[in-house]
């Protein structure tokens, strides 16, 4: 019996929770101003810092992978540039990264 009393409880208290949470919202929108017991919610991105924001964690994680192919050049083409990426000294020809490997230049991909 007390089971049941119990379970009675939290039914009624989920009700009343229900009932406060949708006469809240009812007279926020009547009356032009913000709610009693629920404000408004804004998400402002960058504000406050949020170090453990799922956004903020991917971003931090997320490593540039180099795959190395089968193509070696002995000298670069004209116009490529010094870059770096991922800590890894690469020099990119237009969209075509090289690594520098013995004495020769090795093709990368960059994903």
């Amino acid at each position: 019996m007390s089971m049941k009393r119990t379970s009675h409880r939290y039914i009624s208290a989920a009700a009343i929770i229900a009932a406060l949470v949708t006469v809240d919202g009812w007279t926020a929108r009547l009356s032009g101003h913000g709610a009693v017991f629920i404000g408004n919610a804004q998400a402002r991105v960058g504000r406050p810092l949020t170090p453990a924001s799922v956004a903020g964690v991917a971003r931090r994680t997320t490593r540039r992978t180099i795959r190395r192919s089968a193509i070696y050049v002995a000298a670069l083409p004209a116009a490529c540039v010094n870059t770096s990426v991922s800590g890894t000294v690469l020099w990119q020809c237009g969209a075509t990264y090289y690594q520098p490997y013995g004495g020769r230049y090795v093709v990368v991909y960059v994903d």
